[in-house]
């Protein structure tokens, strides 16, 4: 498999990573790659790009095919071309941030098909240096999801909890199917939508924690982690609202979840519940905050 830099091959299949949300944040190497492609495909139900910067990429690299989950985790189309083809799959951020896109390159793979990765800059990369929060204290990241019909996830509050008894900053994607079909009509969480998913959570899982397996340690953990998250009062939870990262109208605040649902947010937008915070970690967080302005 060819991975990083050298001219790309003829045929085969490039999964190269777009950036946050901007042509100008995209690498020279995955601009170029995109222009070498047969064919171009940009997957959009993980992340989106704004309409108009996918444009202008279009205008650079030329026809761009958007497609959806179906064809990304059925991809026979774009690895029968990828044979004969050079075909891009442009994916928001990095490529091989979701087990989707490492699913489709161990698919090529095995079919015999070259798979080169151009890597692009990524939501995880910026978030924890631009609010100021270590790295190193990052726990296991998580999204929250949308209620499906009569479905409430409680996974993403489990990882919280967790992150949370250990000291740990959790970052939480938003997100981007209310269907959950991964086939189209896709509506970015906002910063309410966020609020009442975690709400609906907190009730679920409230009438669950007894039931929750603690033969072993980390079952331990985990009952007693989500016990403690749950006998808090939720909506004074700290937490940092981070839209549009990495372009120009960023924006970043610090808050807690009885306000956050009064903020509008950007077109994408995530979220950061910090842990423990040491005195440099706090400071950083104070200039975010909206009482500061």
């Amino acid at each position: 498999m060819a991975e990083g830099n050298g001219n790309p091959k003829q045929t085969g299949l490039m999964l190269i990573g777009m950036g946050p949300g901007l042509l100008a944040s995209m690498t020279n190497e995955a601009i170029t790659a995109a222009e070498s492609a047969h064919f171009r495909y940009y997957e959009a139900y993980t992340a989106m790009w704004p309409t108009e910067e996918l444009e202008r990429l279009e205008q650079r690299v030329g026809q761009i095919k958007k497609v959806m989950r179906p064809e990304i985790e059925q991809p026979q189309e774009i690895l029968n071309l990828a044979k004969n083809s050079l075909v891009a799959v442009l994916i928001v951020g990095d490529p091989l941030q979701a087990t989707t896109h490492v699913d489709l390159q161990l698919q090529a793979m095995e079919k015999g098909i070259d798979c080169r990765i151009i890597h692009g800059i990524s939501i995880t990369n910026i978030v924890t240096g631009a609010i100021g929060l270590s790295n190193y204290k990052f726990g296991r990241q998580t999204t929250l999801t949308y209620p499906y019909a009569n479905w409430v996830a409680t996974s993403p509050l489990e990882v919280l909890a967790i992150n949370r008894i250990m000291g740990q900053h959790t970052l939480a994607l938003l997100d981007l199917d209310p269907t959950g079909a991964g086939i189209g009509q896709q509506r970015p969480m906002r910063p309410k939508d966020a609020v009442e998913s975690i709400s609906l959570m907190i009730d679920k899982i409230s009438t669950d924690v007894e039931n929750i397996d603690d033969s072993d340690a980390f079952g331990k953990l985990k009952k007693q982690a989500i016990g403690e998250l749950i006998a808090t009062k939720f909506t004074d939870w700290p937490v940092v609202l981070c839209s549009d990262m990495g372009a120009d109208n960023q924006s970043i605040t610090y808050t807690n979840l009885a306000k956050l649902g009064d903020l509008p947010g950007g077109n994408m937008n995530c979220l950061v519940f910090p842990a423990s915070t040491s005195d440099v970690e706090e400071k950083a967080l104070l200039r975010w905050s909206r009482e500061e302005g």
